[in-house]
């Protein structure tokens, strides 16, 4: 934002809107185009320095790799995260549109991967720690997190610029109703097709199906969901808790017997249908971050 517009927007008593950092500086890797669909970004929402605790969350939405469902899975849920002093990163992630043809592949991913590193390449001017930066997904943004749970490194120092010699493993994991599988009859068929094409090859299926991607590194994860989701069946998070068990990695799951697919907080009617079931969920998430230790004030 220019000096000017935050001026006017002060003068009008308006909150600045949130900084946008484009993800590269050039152009994206895997971009087939010069579209601002080829253009990843982060959102940046930061905690009251007052309330700060150091910690950090990049945040993927919903929409079947279609869409980015930013408002009521973006901007409030960085509300609720700055409230309880985390800096909050909304993602704007490639997707399949007329400008960004699929299937997206790898680009995601990438996309994910960087949004991790910047967030930690620029922590010190977000007063952030880069031990504590977390990755959070709802839907097909849950399987983009997922993806980034599961598929990570130490930092590229042979490649690329100084953001990529960071790493990009997130220090912990949120799931919200997430498409965890891209196996026939759990997946979800739509986010499948633009993610990997309508007959993708074995292997990626393999690779994207992230319940099997788990490993001892895993990072602790914190998943909700419902047993109502006809979008994306509950088998979806419950093979991938399985798998963190497993692999004896710290893990909360909550499935709510009510609740349509896409609540959100759980608190807006227009995104729950009037229902409460579900709104207490994120004091769940609240009481697990502080058992981790996340939103503790060093």
């Amino acid at each position: 934002m220019s000096f000017a517009l935050l001026s006017l927007a002060l003068a009008a008593g308006q909150p600045a809107a949130p900084e946008v950092l484009p993800l590269w500086a050039g152009k994206a890797p895997m971009a087939v185009g010069d579209s601002a669909a080829d253009k990843p970004s982060i959102k940046v929402f930061k905690a009251p320095a007052d309330k700060a605790t150091g910690a950090a969350v990049v945040i993927g939405t919903g929409g079947g790799y279609g869409c980015l469902t930013d408002d009521h899975e973006g901007k409030q849920v960085a509300e609720y995260f700055n409230a309880l002093g985390v800096h909050a990163f909304v993602l704007k992630y490639r997707i399949v549109s007329k400008d960004r043809p699929g299937p997206l592949l790898e680009a995601p991913l990438l996309d994910v991967q960087r949004a991790i590193r910047t967030v930690r390449a620029k922590a010190a001017d977000y007063g952030a720690d880069e031990k504590k930066v977390g990755l959070m997904g709802f839907s097909a943004g849950g399987h983009l997190a997922s993806t980034g749970g599961t598929h990570f490194d130490d930092g590229l120092p042979k490649d690329g610029d100084d953001v990529d010699k960071k790493g990009c493993r997130p220090d912990f994991l949120i799931l919200g109703y997430p498409i965890i599988s891209m196996e026939p009859g759990v997946t979800h068929g739509g986010s499948r097709a633009n993610l990997l094409g309508k007959e993708p090859d074995a292997k990626l299926v393999e690779f994207f199906s992230n319940e099997k991607q788990v490993t001892k590194d895993t990072p602790p994860t914190f998943i909700f969901h419902t047993d109502e989701d006809t979008a994306v069946k509950a088998e979806n998070p419950i093979g991938f808790y399985l798998a963190l068990r497993k692999h004896k990695v710290p893990a909360e799951m909550h499935i709510y017997e009510k609740g349509k697919h896409g609540v959100g907080l759980g608190t807006d009617p227009k995104w729950t249908g009037g229902s409460k079931y579900t709104e207490g969920w994120s004091e769940r998430l609240t009481a697990w971050l502080k058992v981790r230790g996340v939103i503790e004030k060093k």
